[in-house]
């Protein structure tokens, strides 16, 4: 696969579901390390705020058509304790009914959050019609405190289709997660999926989009629906700079967001 046409569809970094977003022709092996910022707010169905901000430290190796990631999170949670931020879903723990009024204290929790690994097999690419197929198998481990995460292991299979049109690459993601429950909040196995293109203006330029969608995971949790606005740039010689901006359509999803993610290549 061209370095350019993994650099557009893999450019999602920050969803943390897809490889990164430089790679390799196919017989080098190569080392990419990456540090972002990404911050996101909404009130998840419940009266109040939530503020959450990650600073995602990532690993990727990639040996011929295979890769393997790994991410690890430093997480900060402000709000009142009704919200999980680590993992795949952030959570609306759920409160018991009380005829007592409760006041909330607002208060932030931080730490290490949930570390992911995941490995991708490219079982097609096509340079000539700038096409492929990714399967991916990802572990959430529940590293972070039950504070900022269940505490419980995730586990997810999902694959990626894409194929270039001119300028264009629209592409298709479906996967399944089996969700690990806790005592706090029981969750449910989902289907998750999106839909998208990027648009490329040179060889180290590009921009795209992606609307993704979720089963809600608990009659406690909305679905997931957010729209991801996304640009990638090729700043130096193997250093390359991923922004993205997230505005949320359900009460699973945060109401707004940004991000950033710097890699290089070794």
């Amino acid at each position: 696969m061209k370095r350019q046409t993994k650099m557009i569809v893999g450019a999602l970094a920050a969803t943390l579901d897809l490889v990164s977003g430089v790679t390799h022709a196919e017989e080098e092996s190569l080392w990419t390390l990456g540090a972002g910022y990404e911050s996101s707010s909404g009130k998840y169905g419940t009266t109040s705020t939530t503020d959450i901000v990650t600073i995602p430290v990532t690993a990727l190796y990639e040996a011929g058509p295979w890769s393997l990631k790994l991410t690890v999170p430093y997480l900060q949670i402000t709000g009142e304790g009704e919200v999980i931020g680590s993992g795949t879903y952030r959570g609306w723990r759920g409160t018991t009914t009380t005829t007592t009024t409760v006041t909330k204290t607002r208060t932030t929790q931080s730490g290490l959050g949930d570390v992911v690994t995941m490995l991708t097999y490219n079982v097609y690419a096509d340079d000539e019609s700038n096409s492929g197929l990714d399967l991916s198998g990802r572990i959430k481990f529940g590293t972070a405190s039950t504070a900022l995460g269940t505490g419980e292991n995730d586990y997810a299979v999902q694959f990626v289709a894409y194929r270039g049109v001119g300028d264009f690459t629209p592409f298709i993601k479906a996967g399944y997660e089996m969700l690990g429950s806790s005592a706090q909040l029981q969750l449910n196995n989902v289907y998750y999926g999106s839909l998208g293109s990027s648009y490329s203006f040179s060889e180290k330029a590009s921009i795209g989009a992606e609307y993704k969608y979720a089963q809600k995971a608990s009659a406690t949790i909305a679905d997931q629906r957010e729209l991801n606005l996304y640009a990638d740039f090729q700043i130096g010689t193997d250093v390359y700079l991923h922004g993205y901006l997230l505005k949320g359509y359900s009460a699973g999803s945060p109401d707004s967001g940004y991000g950033l993610m710097l890699s290089v290549v070794f």
